[in-house]
């Protein structure tokens, strides 16, 4: 593996990356070598709820689900929060019981994702895709055991470089969610915030990927 992608929609099929593909239970796509799955915010129907958990569940018990995910919180859609806030810690209740980390969607509710982790006392790895927020927060986040993933709005917004060199080398991934770049511009990107080389941050990544994954998972 010479790229790792924790979190796509597209799988690419290209040797030299690992790519955690996103499945939806209701979408499930057999012939994608690595995914997590999971119930995103924005998907939740109440009425087919068990049904699609019990997949998850189902899922989680083969080798080549790596995650739990992407699931989470959002306030900026219609869903009822406490729709959500149960959801997302059914979610945590099987991340915990299958050993899984748990690749998270989270939009302005990070105070709520903290507090939830801390009164469950949830111990397996959480990450949060997509990060585009500031510096602050992501402080807030990493004192609280959170590992940080950087893609889309790392290549859009230059202002997330101060952020993104604040995250300790053992507590970031990378990805790119649905943008139409590959793996290897978000690296590029990465490597020059970090003043290193793309082959650092592929050991970088790798170690990263070794901890949260293969100590869990294997």
């Amino acid at each position: 593996m010479e790229f790792f992608n924790l979190h796509t929609h597209k799988w690419t099929n290209q040797p030299n990356v690992l790519e955690l593909v996103n499945q939806y239970p209701q979408e499930f796509d057999a012939t994608i070598p690595y995914y997590s799955i999971g119930i995103h915010p924005w998907f939740i129907v109440e009425e087919r709820l068990e049904a699609d958990l019990a997949i998850i569940e189902s899922k989680l018990q083969e080798a080549n689900c790596l995650a739990v995910g992407e699931c989470g919180l959002d306030k900026r859609i219609d869903i009822p929060m406490e729709l959500q806030q149960m959801v997302f810690e059914k979610h945590l209740l099987l991340a915990q019981q299958y050993q899984k980390p748990v690749v998270i969607h989270c939009v302005a509710a990070f105070q709520e994702l903290i507090a939830i982790k801390k009164k469950m006392n949830i111990t397996v790895p959480m990450l949060i895709h997509g990060f585009s927020k500031n510096a602050q927060v992501a402080k807030q986040l990493l004192d609280n055991g959170f590992y940080i993933s950087f893609g889309k709005y790392l290549l859009l917004n230059k202002e997330l470089e101060t952020v993104f060199k604040s995250v300790p080398d053992n507590r970031f991934f990378l990805e790119t969610d649905t943008v139409e770049e590959g793996i290897e511009a978000v690296y590029e990107l990465a490597a020059k915030y970090k003043g290193i080389s793309v082959k650092e941050i592929q050991k970088l990544v790798s170690s990263n990927f070794n901890t949260v994954f293969n100590q869990i998972n294997r």
